[in-house]
């Protein structure tokens, strides 16, 4: 099934645009899109690593790159995409930390996803992160 908005179909085909343009086997394999509130488009791919440990994701790629080039991390939408090995490009959920990262950015940002029955859902980053984990860091209280 395919979204029928026409900004996430163009959001799936700018993460799609950047896998395929950037795959490289066991290196390159996931891409990402997000589109900020503004309605720029920033995409990003993921950087694998000898040790898998340091390997970056392509969500926080992207979301970095929105930082740096626009000064702003108010994500309207995001979506990933995996590259596989036959050439088949498929919308992937983001793992824990993506999950963790973008919230902390952008806690209002919608995810793109497909559910069991390859269902595209859009959804509350929030919703795919329940109990989220806080941390006080400015010691004051949370209003």
């Amino acid at each position: 099934m395919i979204p029928n908005n026409k900004q996430d179909i163009s959001l799936i085909e700018a993460a799609k645009a950047a896998i395929i343009s950037r795959y490289k086997p066991d290196w390159h394999v996931v891409g990402a899109a997000l589109r900020l509130r503004s309605g720029e488009i920033v995409t990003g791919v993921h950087l694998e690593a000898n040790v898998g440990r340091i390997a970056v994701c392509a969500e926080a790629i992207a979301l970095g790159r929105a930082v740096t080039e626009y000064g702003s991390a108010d994500i309207d939408t995001i979506v990933a995409v995996y590259h596989s090995r036959d050439g088949e490009v498929s919308i992937v959920s983001p793992c824990g930390m993506c999950r963790e990262l973008i919230s902390d950015y952008a806690p209002q940002a919608m995810a793109l996803i497909q559910d069991e029955k390859h269902n595209y859902v859009k959804c509350p980053i929030m919703s795919l992160l329940p109990a989220k984990y806080q941390r006080d860091i400015t010691n004051e209280p949370k209003t």
